[in-house]
């Protein structure tokens, strides 16, 4: 059984492009569903703070992905790759999903989907 798990980092939760969205909802409905073993929120993974917060969270993770909904995928591969190396997790189990300037249903639908792309 494939164990996954779910960070929403939403840039403060100042940042217009998060405005429409119920992070909490984004979450407990993903949550409910039992499509990740466990689910997260950090304000700024991309902060010194949240290297640090990657760094203890996988530190010898059991964990075959990591999805990581906020901004860029392509930001975020360069954001946390030293994090990553920092603690051995191996950069391939990183999926970063958009989820900026969506709505609670359009965040949830887009991290769904990009679970069945990589199933």
């Amino acid at each position: 059984m494939m164990k996954r798990g779910l960070l929403l980092c939403v840039c403060q939760g100042t940042c217009p492009s998060f405005h429409k969205m119920d992070i909490f909802e984004v979450l407990n409905s993903l949550r409910r569903e039992g499509i990740f073993d466990w689910v997260g929120l950090h304000p700024q993974l991309c902060s010194d703070d949240g290297d640090k917060y990657l760094k203890e969270l996988l530190r010898g993770a059991e964990i075959d992905q990591l999805y990581v909904a906020g901004c860029d995928p392509t930001m975020q591969k360069k954001m946390y790759r030293d994090a990553f190396e920092a603690v051995g997790f191996p950069k391939e189990k990183h999926i970063g999903v958009e989820i900026r300037n969506m709505d609670t249903q359009q965040a949830i639908e887009a991290i769904k989907k990009a679970v069945e792309e990589h199933k």
